[in-house]
This record gives C-alpha cells, sequence and structure tokens, in this order.
C-alpha cells in the first residue's frame, strides 16, 4: 500500500450537472491514472449515503452533523459553510483510509459544489485541473433513463422534481467554480456528454485533451 500523505492533497475535480456520467469516469480514473499518477476517486454522494446508513462514531461525526447529512440527502439542499468541519472530516477519514503516495491525485466528485466550499476545502485539497463535463437536460434526463453510466441503480432522489433542483443549483451555485478556478490559474478541460457516452469514451477524449 502506498505511504499516506498529507493535506492539502493533490487533486483533479470533476465538474458536471447531475447524470452527466462523473462517477463513472471518476472510476476509469482510478482504474487508469491520469498523467502517469495513479489516482483514488473521492465519491463525495456515495461516502454521504455511506455515513447516513450508518452509525456516527464510524464517521468521526457528531449526531447532529449525521442528521444534516441525512437532511441533505432527503431535500438536495447543499452544505453550507458551518458544515465545513463535517465535510473535511469525511474527506480526510477517506484519505486515511485509502492512502496516496506523494505523487497521486485524489479524484474529486461532488466535492466542491459551490465557492464557498472550494473556498474552505483550500488547506484539504490542492486542485491543480477540473475536468467539467457539459451536457444539456435533455441528454442527461436519458441518461439518467437508461442509466448509462450503469451508476443510478438504487438512487431514489432521481424523479423529475429533485433533478430539476439539482440541475438549478447546478447552474446557479456550481458552475461559478470554474471562474473560482479559472482565476487562481487551474486548467479547465472540456467533454461534451452524449446520451449514450461511455465512461471509457470520456476517459479516451480526456487523455487526448490533455496531450493536444
Amino acid at each position: 500500500m502506498a505511504s499516506p500523505t498529507s493535506p492539502p492533497f493533490p487533486s483533479v475535480l470533476l465538474v458536471g450537472p447531475t447524470g452527466s456520467g462523473k462517477t463513472p469516469l471518476g472510476g476509469e480514473i482510478e482504474r487508469l491514472g491520469f498523467l502517469g499518477r495513479r489516482c483514488l476517486h473521492f465519491d463525495f454522494g456515495a461516502n454521504l449515503r455511506a455515513a447516513a446508513a450508518g452509525r456516527a462514531e464510524d464517521y468521526g461525526l457528531t449526531e447532529p452533523e449525521l442528521e444534516t447529512i441525512r437532511r441533505s440527502l432527503t431535500t438536495g439542499s447543499l452544505f453550507g459553510a458551518d458544515d465545513m468541519p463535517m465535510i473535511v472530516k469525511i474527506l480526510t477519514r477517506f484519505a486515511a483510509l485509502y492512502p496516496q503516495g506523494p505523487a497521486s491525485l485524489l479524484v474529486l466528485n461532488g466535492l466542491p459544489r459551490h465557492v464557498g466550499q472550494a473556498r474552505g476545502l483550500a488547506g484539504t485539497v490542492s486542485v491543480e485541473r477540473v475536468v467539467l463535463l457539459e451536457a444539456e437536460a435533455p441528454a442527461i434526463l436519458e441518461r439518467l433513463r437508461i442509466d448509462t453510466g450503469g451508476d443510478r441503480a438504487g438512487r431514489p432522489d432521481d424523479s423529475l422534481e429533485a433533478v430539476g433542483k439539482r440541475l438549478s443549483d447546478y447552474r446557479e451555485r456550481t458552475l461559478p467554480l470554474l471562474e473560482y478556478y479559472r482565476e487562481r490559474g487551474v486548467p479547465i478541460l472540456k467533454i461534451r456528454v452524449t446520451s449514450a457516452m461511455t465512461a471509457a469514451e470520456m476517459y479516451g477524449i480526456l487523455t487526448r485533451e490533455v496531450s493536444s
């Protein structure tokens, strides 16, 4: 096992609307690596769902923090500045369980979700690149319907109403992350996602973008 590295963790951030394929792509990057470096996929949503299904002490959380997580999963609300200590606990616990060497990358999926979180995580992660998955609403809905990425099974939060809210939150709060990182000189790589595009195809585009 690779020796653990201390924060800030070198990272690649996946940004894209719900259903665009961040989780399958994150898994593909973890499997194949990126820029010759070993990668570990941190799926924030999956970690939240696991925490919500378990006990607070298993994640080093307080009962109020666990209740905040469950409420967010139920309502779709985004975490605010007061929730940053909880978020850092979840991320650092993940990094401790699956340590990486100093030449490795953490693939961030679902975190940060907005500029406030990016600022709050500045001492915990060091984002080296942003990968933007661009997809229109019809393509997203079709991807969700046919489960293109194979990652939507058992997801009770994919109703039209819930998806619509997440798309609205994405446009209003997540997209400003691009300008935040652009101002800090972080390269942004774009992948135009279609309804049938697989994670392998996304990975192929990503590696070509990096090498071009």
